[in-house]
């Protein structure tokens, strides 16, 4: 399995969540950093934190990419798209911009690093912060 299936396969395990199974696809010395740099080393963290925040969540994948130059020995991939789901109070949302960097050796990914607009949106709603505008083309 390449680098960028291997990434796809353990996004699609750990959204349904079966974070359980996704440690199929990640070395022992995984390192994680999602937003805000919470650092975690499995992906059973990956589930715990996202329960914190959503009653649910899933990625709708626009693209994965491996960085040029990338090999079976070592790859850099890099999976974009928008989250949607529901905030544990049960409102529903999408289009939640989020990327994501793997780094995956010897087919296992190695290190993991999350970003996402789910602080900005949770300030938002939360009302402690004011929406910017929004210029259209």
């Amino acid at each position: 399995m390449n680098a960028k299936h291997i990434v796809e396969e353990f996004l699609r395990i750990i959204m349904i969540p079966d974070p359980v199974s996704a440690r199929a696809f990640v070395s022992p010395q995984l390192r994680i950093r999602f937003t805000g740099a919470r650092e975690m080393k499995d992906p059973t963290e990956c589930s715990a934190f996202n329960a914190s925040r959503y009653k649910w969540v899933k990625k709708k994948f626009q693209q994965t990419d491996v960085v040029a130059g990338g090999s079976d020995d070592e790859a850099i991939v890099y999976n974009i798209g928008t989250l949607y789901g529901e905030w544990l109070d049960g409102t529903p949302f999408e289009g939640n911009r989020y990327v994501d960097r793997y780094v995956v050796k010897h087919g296992l990914i190695v290190q993991m690093d999350v970003w996402n607009d789910s602080a900005e949106r949770m300030l938002l709603r939360a009302g402690l912060c004011q929406p910017w505008q929004v210029l259209s083309e």
